[in-house]
């Protein structure tokens, strides 16, 4: 006997329930977050149980599995193709995610035109009418006989349409804008979101349709809706970059059939995104010379090395306490790099405001960023430019030593493809090189900060 409706009270930002109302949910912390919903109970019958046993996957042998079929489907983009792992694979879930107008219903609707000529293609919107769409594909270019758009934000409608037309690939924008008839609570909300997406996921696995879903970000950058969402999908795509910027930076955060290191870079148009085959040569165009607090830094972003260009700015404070202020960088890391350099290296920034920039929009989270951050700042403090052809990557201990990174030989060959001529590191990354030959390349190995920045100028 099915049991009474009750009222619930849950967090809309990770999903958790409590007999209550409470101003901040104890599980993430948020404040004012609880909202009430109805929790309708349970009913499954022990008939049901019966058929889902009768029809239910048997157990299989390991060898009997075969993965010979796998396809992929290349998307036109060899950006987008290197980050999803080599394409689409059939029957995956891939979910893409990114600030308001960052380009992801653009780069579904370019997908769609490449795709589309031959493939069958479901485009499912909740958030446009079909007018709209195809004012936007027609700025695009995109005009695929193969493609059809539905309006439409029932998802039991839009998987009865998905088995009707048997699509090779459907496109649902937003998530977030789907709703469950069967669920008592409104669209976007963390109950609709994950039904919805496991119902999709449901289709994706029984009919092995490939499946993109676009989510929404919150404030604070991250996914709308529960953590569980990311647990469902096989793929989770992010899009970052400035939008008053022109370079788009896609990273996957998530992926079951790649890596997870990977990134693709996009510039974006009036045409929309065109992939950037030489991101290093991108990011460094415009590069001032002669001027102090510039420095060229190499990082790895999965299996690719990339040039990135790091600003520092120190100049006398105007509060009794400075400012200190970082885009593109982490702000503590910063802050440690910034007490090493006075407490190990004698160069003293407590009284002056200190400021730092990665040029294109890049966010550098890899700690051989460390070295180029902190000559860039120390160039800026004794206005010295540094050498137009170095370039400088190591990470920095709390001691003031340089400690040793990952993959020199492919961050040096990447320099020198580029025209530097000098390349600056710590001074135990050496040995990784011993017998291996760069040109022209002068390549200096340095033991602290000190030694770094003296070799740089």
């Amino acid at each position: 006997m099915a049991g009474k409706s009750k009222m619930m009270y849950q967090c809309s930002q990770c999903g958790y329930e409590s007999p209550k109302w409470m101003g901040k949910c104890p599980e993430c912390g948020e404040w004012n977050t609880m909202v009430e919903i109805l929790k309708e109970p349970a009913s499954v019958s022990l008939k049901s149980i019966a058929a889902a046993g009768a029809h239910g996957a048997r157990p299989m042998a390991i060898h009997e599995i075969s993965t010979e079929d796998e396809h992929r489907y290349h998307t036109g983009f060899t950006e987008l193709d290197r980050v999803l792992g080599g394409g689409i694979v059939k029957g995956s879930l891939v979910l893409i995610s990114g600030d308001p107008g960052i380009g992801k219903s653009t780069i579904l609707l370019q997908i769609c035109q490449y795709l589309g000529q031959n493939l069958d293609i479901l485009y499912v919107s909740g958030e446009e009418s079909a007018r709209q769409i195809k004012l936007r594909a027609s700025r695009l270019g995109v005009n695929s006989p193969r493609l059809k758009i539905l309006t439409e934000t029932d998802i039991q409608y839009v998987v009865e349409q998905i088995r009707t037309e048997k699509p090779d690939l459907v496109m649902i924008d937003s998530i977030q804008t789907m709703n469950h008839t069967e669920l008592n609570s409104s669209p976007g909300s963390v109950t609709q979101v994950r039904e919805c997406t496991n119902t999709m996921m449901r289709c994706a696995k029984t009919m092995d349709i490939p499946v993109i879903v676009v989510g929404h970000v919150n404030k604070d950058g991250a996914i709308a809706g529960p953590k569980v969402l990311e647990h469902i999908v096989d793929a989770v795509l992010y899009f970052e970059g400035d939008r008053q910027m022109t370079y788009r930076i896609l990273r996957a955060v998530k992926n079951r059939y790649g890596s997870t290191n990977e990134i693709g870079v996009f510039d974006m148009g009036e045409k929309g995104l065109a992939q950037v085959e030489n991101p290093s040569q991108a990011m460094l165009s415009g590069r001032p010379q002669n001027v102090s607090g510039s420095c060229v830094t190499a990082v790895m972003e999965g299996t690719r090395p990339l040039l990135a260009e790091i600003q520092g700015l120190a100049t006398t404070s105007g509060f009794g306490t400075p400012r200190r202020m970082s885009t593109g960088f982490d702000y503590n890391r910063m802050s440690l790099i910034l007490a090493v350099l006075e407490k190990r290296a004698g160069y003293y920034f407590s009284n002056l405001d200190a400021f730092l920039n990665v040029i294109g929009g890049l966010r550098l989270e890899e700690p051989s960023v460390d070295l180029a951050v902190a000559v860039a700042l120390v160039s800026s403090l004794k206005d010295i430019p540094i050498r137009e052809d170095t370039v400088v990557f190591g990470e920095i201990g709390l001691a003031g030593e340089l400690r040793s990174v990952s993959h020199v030989d492919l961050r040096i060959s990447e320099i020198a493809r580029l025209g530097f001529t000098r390349c600056i590191l710590p001074y135990h990354s050496l040995k990784n090189l011993s017998g291996k030959a760069f040109g022209n390349m002068e390549i200096v190995g340095a033991k602290n900060i000190r030694e770094a920045f003296e070799a740089a100028v």
